[in-house]
């Protein structure tokens, strides 16, 4: 990694508000950016009257990728953190401060230089821990929609509202995956494999519900990887897929995407209500019993699933796949209560 000291001891600046004068610096990757490179930078900052500051930062690397039907996802977040959306968050709800943005044009790369913020992530994280987030996300997408400020209308670089619906699409068209939950050899349950092709028959009369639904501003990869819960508070992190969709369509990612799958139906029963709940605080949403969730989530994730089957290095996977489509068509029968 390429470090320019110059530009660390500007962020550090930043972060302490105070000026720095000297860093040294240790790099260490850091899981998760499967399109960035993500490091965490440690070591002892040194400001002009020679006090010294231990301190944490992150530095996310993206370089210019194309994701399908989404061409300049690559430079999103930067364009985002350049943009007044930091105003939106609450205090519960907000992504990490950035303390310096570069955007190199002729090499294509973006560096963020971000707040590091220690928490329980990914699959550590609690019931309780679900709910907030579906709570908060509901409240923060309702104030937005019933609000719309300003820095919506002047945001140009976002995800359409048809990305959802273009790549289930994309998916359908694919034999890999459709034809094989039709074949003979599919080593899916029937009730499986019925609950998939069921999806595919009726996806034009649900897809008209679903597009009757409100359009809010989705992060659009809200999963348990890019929460973090510190001090009863939610970051959330890597928006490069974030734009216009539907309501529910980020809480289909919190349920079903790499879920916790001893819980899948659990949290779908909490977190649907707290989501609508706090979303009814700023704007009129449809009866909980409309919602559109469970399709949502077969919609996204369903042939993903499939596709996961089919590629995985051994049955254990093969196995997650399974049981995660199992747990979604026990959410059908699962009662959700307003």
């Amino acid at each position: 990694m390429n470090l320019n000291f110059e530009t660390l001891t500007y962020a550090l600046s930043q972060k302490f508000k105070k000026e720095i004068v000297s860093a040294d610096c240790q790099a260490k990757s850091l899981q998760g950016g499967t399109v960035g490179n993500v490091n965490l930078l440690t070591g002892i900052a040194e400001t002009a009257a020679g006090e010294k500051l231990p301190y944490r930062i992150v530095l996310k690397i993206q370089k210019k990728w194309e994701r399908y039907g989404d061409p300049d996802s690559w430079r999103r977040e930067y364009d985002l953190y350049a943009s007044d959306l930091a105003a939106t968050f609450s205090e519960v709800l907000r992504w990490p401060t950035c303390y310096h943005a570069e955007m190199n044009a002729e090499e294509n790369e973006s560096r963020l230089w971000l707040e590091y913020i220690d928490g329980v992530s990914g699959l550590d994280l609690t019931g309780d821990m679900y709910e907030q987030a579906a709570l908060e996300l509901g409240r923060y997408q309702g104030r937005l929609y019933a609000e719309q400020p300003a820095v919506l209308q002047s945001l140009t670089n976002l995800s359409h509202a048809d990305l959802m619906k273009n790549t289930y699409l994309h998916y359908r068209s694919w034999p890999v995956v459709y034809d094989y939950i039709r074949s003979e050899d599919c080593e899916f349950p029937s009730h499986l494999r019925q609950m998939l092709i069921a999806i595919d028959e009726h996806a034009d009369e649900i897809f008209a519900r679903i597009e009757q639904l409100p359009l809010v501003l989705c992060h659009r990869d809200f999963w348990v990887t890019n929460l973090i819960h510190a001090d009863g508070k939610i970051a959330l992190i890597d928006w490069d897929t974030s734009g216009w969709g539907y309501l529910g369509e980020d809480l289909a990612s919190l349920i079903a995407d790499e879920a916790d799958v001893d819980h899948m139906v659990e949290y779908y029963q909490r977190c649907v209500p707290a989501y609508y709940k706090g979303f009814s605080e700023y704007a009129d949403v449809p009866p909980v019993a409309e919602h559109c969730v469970y399709e949502l989530i077969l919609l996204i994730f369903g042939y993903r699933m499939v596709e996961g089957f089919l590629h995985a290095e051994d049955e254990e996977g093969k196995r997650k796949n399974l049981d995660m489509l199992q747990k979604i068509y026990e959410m059908k029968a699962s009662p959700v209560q307003g």
